[in-house]
């Protein structure tokens, strides 16, 4: 969950509730000095929950979708609520508001309007406590997707060190096999000179057994 989206929404929650309040007294207020007074500030903190209200919005939207969707569900109450809070403001503003409205608001509209205020902020409150649910298990979620995560990413790790050790091997390898090749050249070209100089001492040894032979027989019948 997003620590800035969180600040917001505590900002927000207090001043809606603040709003609520200030609605509530200043619809029984006569004194229109005090009620112009109270009602400046009132529109000055709609104004503030506007503000807070686009700050959410903006920032549940930079998040992931996951996290964006159970975000903007929880603005879309919050929303609701502002809209309840302008529509209550708008009413204690109307010039056609008479002393007899406000007589008949101090003998039945006050309990019902605490009560439907009451009852939006319990179900608001209830709508939260639910996404709030979703939230966790959203992030238990992805805490489980994280964890697989790495341990893909360490096994991956691992199969990368096993080949590079066996291209590691495999270059020994082609070493050592290049080595025995140019060994067996070498081998190869000392047995042609080894087959040479057989070839040549036999001659010489042939031609000195010849050479004795030819003396013998000279010596022998001359």
């Amino acid at each position: 969950m997003s620590d800035v989206f969180e600040g917001y929404e505590r900002q927000y929650c207090e001043l809606s509730a603040n709003l609520s309040r200030k609605c509530n007294s200043t619809a029984l207020l006569t004194d229109q000095e005090q009620k112009q007074q109270k009602l400046s500030e009132i529109k000055a903190g709609l104004d503030d929950a506007d503000v807070l209200i686009r700050k959410m919005d903006l920032e549940a939207r930079s998040l992931q979708p996951s996290v964006k969707a159970v975000l903007l569900a929880k603005l879309r109450e919050y929303k609701s609520d502002l809209n309840q809070l302008k529509k209550e403001f708008k009413r204690i503003t109307s010039p056609t508001a008479s002393q007899a409205a406000r007589e008949e608001l101090l003998e039945s509209g006050v309990v019902d309007l605490h009560s439907v205020s009451a009852d939006q902020r319990e179900r608001m409150a209830m709508s939260v406590e639910r996404l709030n649910e979703s939230s966790e298990r959203i992030m238990q979620s992805r805490r489980t997707i994280f964890e697989t995560e790495e341990l893909g990413v360490s096994i991956l790790q691992d199969l990368h060190q096993q080949r590079e050790t066996l291209l590691h091997s495999h270059n020994k390898l082609h070493g050592v096999d290049d080595a025995i090749d140019k060994s067996k050249k070498v081998l190869t070209a000392m047995s042609r000179r080894m087959t040479k100089h057989k070839w040549i001492i036999g001659s010489v040894i042939g031609a000195l057994i010849l050479a004795v032979i030819l003396i013998l027989y000279f010596k022998l019948f001359h």
